[in-house]
């Protein structure tokens, strides 16, 4: 287990905003990508990006309702993008590749949280298929693009969640039966392996990437969830007002992915699973949810190349990658 997953002395914490974090910065000349940049987290994501310099491409699932909200901001651009449909996610990867010749940020904002019971392509779970597959097929085919900015940054947005569950060999897509928050879990937990391999192969070229929890807010994220399932887990009140004490601000919650962006304390490291604005500990099997840190699972260089090789069997996708595969000892998780 890697020792640089400590906190490092990060100066912004828990409370930081988005502008605390871009304060001063000047990305001008800087290329962005971010998936689900035109609402919730993703929006203040690129509303920082944008307002710092940077040329933000948005792929969105609604892309009349993505220009409608970014009409203010500008070098922005949006390109149509489902990521639950691996075609569309490639269609998208060759619009952005025929448009920019490098690319210095990959941010992965966009999500879907406790849905109802979902089967897309060949019957995959839905949860999983939009937040991990959706995302590594995008990461695969923008692969050449961030190996030539010479040192990009992958930013993959995982959750606290990844402490309901590792994935799941035995039955990732749920057949033998359905778990809303156990299938929200896994796909966060694959968002954090992710992040750790494509770290590992992509070092060589100059790419880094990161995983990141940007904490509890009440945004779209919530919409497949009913009033009363909020109320009863002490989010908010009868008129959907937030009342839980430790939620943040939209801003606060796109703080921490902003410095995973930018932050010159993170030069040189990667794999790694953030919150707060700083590098997470290593949190104990036993520890809630809700008291921050990651699982050691998540964060497994094994489990992590186990992953991928199960995901690119599933998906088709791989990279060019310059660096080879580290060698794994057993059979890959199915997915």
């Amino acid at each position: 287990m890697t020792t640089d997953q400590q906190p490092l002395g990060s100066p912004f914490s828990a409370t930081s905003t988005a502008e605390d974090v871009m304060a001063g910065l000047d990305l001008s000349g800087v290329t962005a990508v971010v998936t689900g940049g035109y609402s919730g987290l993703g929006l203040e994501t690129t509303r920082g990006l944008a307002a710092a310099g940077a040329r933000v491409i948005v792929p969105a699932r609604r892309p009349g309702i993505a220009r409608a909200a970014l009409a203010d901001l500008a070098g922005c651009a949006v390109v149509p993008m489902d990521l639950a449909d691996l075609d569309s996610v490639r269609a998208a990867a060759a619009r952005i590749s025929g448009s920019v010749g490098r690319l210095d940020l990959l941010m992965a904002v966009a999500g879907v949280m406790a849905t109802p019971e979902r089967r897309v392509g060949p019957g995959w779970e839905g949860q999983l298929a939009t937040n991990h597959f959706g995302h590594f097929t995008l990461a695969c085919e923008l692969y050449p693009l961030l190996a030539a900015a010479d040192g990009a940054r992958v930013v993959v947005n995982s959750s606290a969640g990844h402490a309901l569950t590792d994935i799941r060999p035995h039955d990732p897509h749920f057949r033998t039966g359905y778990d809303k928050w156990l299938a929200y879990g896994q796909s966060k937990t694959a968002n954090a392996l992710f992040a750790v391999h494509l770290d590992a192969l992509g070092r060589g070229d100059g790419i880094r990437a990161f995983a990141q929890h940007p904490g509890k807010i009440i945004t779209g994220l919530q919409r497949a969830m009913t009033l009363r399932e909020q109320i009863d887990r002490g989010w908010v009140d009868e008129h959907g007002n937030v009342i839980g004490a430790d939620f943040k601000t939209p801003s606060q919650g796109a703080a921490t992915g902003l410095w995973a962006a930018t932050s010159p304390l993170l030069d040189g490291r990667g794999g790694l699973y953030l919150e707060d604005c700083d590098i997470a500990r290593i949190a104990a099997p036993t520890d809630p949810m809700d008291n921050g840190g990651v699982r050691a699972y998540a964060i497994d260089p094994e489990a992590a190349a186990h992953l991928w090789t199960a995901t690119t069997t599933a998906t088709g996708s791989t990279t060019t990658a310059s660096t080879s595969t580290p060698a794994t000892t057993s059979s890959p998780a199915g997915v």
